[in-house]
C-alpha cells in the first residue's frame, strides 16, 4: 500500500477544505467580525499545510488500490474534521479542544448534535463561525471525498472505490458509465435543490444569513441552526413546510431524482419499493405521533399534525431540527422517534442510520426464513425492483444490522458507566450513530451534548464517524490484514 500517494491526495483534500473557508471569511470580514481573522487564518494554514504535504509526497502513477481508498476515504474525513477545528478553536468559541473537535464531527457527519450551549449569543458578532459551523455539514452532506472525484479527474478506476467507501447504502449506484460523472451529477442536483431552498426561505421572509445556514444544514440532514430553539424559533408554519419538503427530499435515493430530472425517466421513481416504504413509515409515523398527542397531551389535531410531521421528518431523514420540545411528549410518541432514528433515509441519499432498503431486505429475509423453516427445499430468492439480490448483498446487510447494534450496545454500556441515565446514554448513542443529533431527555432538542464527561464525547466521536461512513470503512483499518503490505 503506498501511504505516500495518500498522503498527496490528503494534502489537495485540504487545500479545497481551506478554500471553502474563505466564504465565511469573507462574510464575517465584511461584517467587522472579531472572528474574521480566526477564519482568514483558519483558511491560511489549511491551504498551506495541504499544499506542502501535496508537493511533498508524490503522487506516484497507476490508479487507487481498494485499501488506498479505503485509508483515503476515513484518513480525509479524520483530517477535514482536524482542521475544520481550526476557525473554532482561534476563535475561542469553545473551552476545549475535545469541544471543538466534536463540533467539527458533528457537523461533517452530519450528526447535529453540539456542545454550544447558548448558540444565540454568537449571531451578534460571530456570525462567520456559525457559518463555518453549518458549511461543514454542507460540505459533509453528499460527501467530502465524492466532491473531490467529482472536481479532479486524477483517480482512474481508483474513484469507484473512493465512492464506493463514502456513500451511504448497501451499495455504491453507477448512475452513469464513469464515476467521476456520477459523483458530478449528484452534487449538481444537491447543488441545485440548496439553491432552490434558499430562494424560497428569503421569499418566505427570512434573512439572508438564516436562509443560508438553514439550507446549508436541511440538504445535507445536517440539523445545525443559528437558533437555541431550532426551527422552532423562526414560528412559521410556512417556513416549516419549506423545510419539510426539502428534507423529505433529501431522504430520498439521488439516483431517482437523477433519472426523473437529467433522464425524464420518472418510472425508477415510481417503481421504487424503498421509495414507497419510505413513505409509508413516514406517514404512519406521522398519524400515530399526532393522534397520540391529541390524545394524550391534549393538543389540537392542527397542533398535532404540524409538529408531529415536522419531527417525524426530521428524524427520520436524520436532520435534527425541531420546532417544539419533543422530549416532553408522550412515551409512545418518543419512542416512535427513537425507532425512526434507527432506522433512517433511502440509501444514496444524504441521510443517516440504517436505511430504509436494509429494512426492507431485512424483513425480506426474515420471511424467508420463516418459509424455509418447514419448508426447507424450497428456492426463494430475495428480489427488489424485480432484480435478485445476490447473496454478497444479503450477507453485506446482514452483518451491517449486527455490527450496527452491536455498537449501539456497547455505546450503551459505555455511556452509562460514565453517568448517564439510561435513555439519556441509549438515545446519545443511537443519535450519533444514526447522524441524528438531538436524543431524548438530557440530549434532547432544546439541550446540548456540553455536560457530557470528555470520554463520553469520545466514544460519541467515533459514533459519528463510523455511522457516516457506514461502520466497515472505518472498521476495516482495525484489522491487521489490511495493513499488510503487499
Amino acid at each position: 500500500m503506498r501511504i505516500r500517494v495518500v498522503f498527496h491526495y490528503l494534502g489537495l483534500l485540504v487545500v479545497i477544505l481551506g478554500f471553502f473557508m474563505l466564504l465565511p471569511f469573507i462574510w464575517s470580514l465584511i461584517r467587522g467580525e472579531p472572528c474574521s481573522p480566526a477564519l482568514g487564518i483558519s483558511a491560511a494554514i489549511s491551504m498551506g499545510f495541504g499544499l506542502l504535504l501535496w508537493r511533498l509526497a508524490p503522487g506516484g502513477e497507476g490508479r487507487l488500490s481498494r485499501r488506498e481508498a479505503i485509508l483515503l476515504c476515513a484518513g480525509g474525513w479524520l483530517l477535514a474534521s482536524l482542521f475544520g477545528t481550526l476557525p473554532y478553536v482561534l476563535a475561542g468559541t469553545f473551552q476545549s479542544y475535545l469541544d471543538a473537535y466534536f463540533e467539527a464531527m458533528s457537523g461533517f457527519t452530519t450528526t447535529g448534535a453540539t456542545v454550544l450551549a447558548d448558540i444565540d449569543a454568537l449571531v451578534t458578532n460571530q456570525q462567520g463561525i456559525l457559518l463555518w459551523r453549518s458549511l461543514t455539514q454542507w460540505l459533509g452532506g453528499m460527501g467530502i471525498i465524492t466532491l473531490f472525484v467529482a472536481l479532479f479527474p486524477i483517480f482512474g478506476i481508483g474513484a469507484a472505490y473512493l465512492v464506493e467507501a463514502e456513500m451511504p447504502g448497501p451499495q455504491a449506484e453507477r448512475l452513469t458509465p464513469r464515476i467521476r460523472d456520477t459523483a458530478k451529477a449528484v452534487w449538481l442536483l444537491y447543488l441545485g435543490f440548496s439553491l432552490l431552498e434558499f430562494i424560497l426561505l428569503i421569499v418566505a421572509r427570512m434573512s439572508v444569513f438564516d436562509a443560508l445556514t438553514i439550507t446549508f444544514s436541511t440538504m445535507p440532514t445536517g440539523g445545525f441552526t443559528p437558533t437555541n430553539l431550532s426551527i422552532g424559533a423562526y414560528n412559521s408554519p410556512f417556513i416549516e413546510g419549506i423545510i419539510i419538503f426539502f428534507m423529505l427530499m433529501a431522504g430520498i435515493n439521488f439516483g431517482l431524482f437523477y433519472f426523473l430530472l437529467w433522464k425524464r425517466q420518472p418510472r425508477p421513481l415510481l417503481r421504487s419499493p424503498e421509495l414507497r416504504l419510505y413513505i409509508i413509515l413516514l406517514v404512519a409515523a406521522i398519524v400515530l405521533v399526532a393522534l397520540n398527542l391529541t390524545m394524550s397531551a391534549g393538543n389540537s389535531i392542527t397542533e398535532a399534525f404540524r409538529h408531529g410531521s415536522f419531527q417525524a421528518v426530521s428524524i427520520m431523514t436524520t436532520t435534527g431540527f425541531a420546532t417544539t420540545d419533543f422530549n416532553a411528549w408522550p412515551a409512545f410518541a418518543r419512542s416512535a422517534l427513537l425507532i425512526l432514528m434507527i432506522i433512517g433515509a433511502s440509501a444514496g441519499s444524504t441521510g443517516g442510520a440504517l436505511k430504509v432498503i436494509r429494512i426492507l431486505v431485512l424483513f425480506k429475509y426474515a420471511y424467508r426464513r420463516i418459509i424455509l423453516a418447514f419448508n426447507p427445499r424450497t428456492v426463494i430468492p430475495l428480489r427488489v425492483s424485480g432484480i435478485v439480490l445476490s447473496e454478497s448483498i444479503i450477507s453485506g446487510i446482514m452483518g451491517m444490522a449486527i455490527v450496527y447494534f452491536v455498537i449501539i450496545i456497547i455505546g450503551f454500556l459505555v455511556m452509562t458507566a460514565v453517568g448517564l441515565g439510561h435513555v439519556t446514554a441509549l438515545s446519545s448513542v443511537i443519535a450519533t450513530l444514526g447522524n441524528v443529533g438531538p436524543g431524548l431527555e438530557l440530549v434532547g432538542p432544546t439541550s446540548n451534548y456540553l455536560f457530557i464527561p470528555a470520554i463520553g464525547k469520545v466514544v460519541l466521536i467515533i459514533c459519528m464517524l463510523v455511522g457516516r461512513l457506514e461502520l466497515f470503512t472505518v472498521l476495516m483499518l482495525f484489522t491487521p490484514s489490511f495493513w499488510r503490505w503487499r
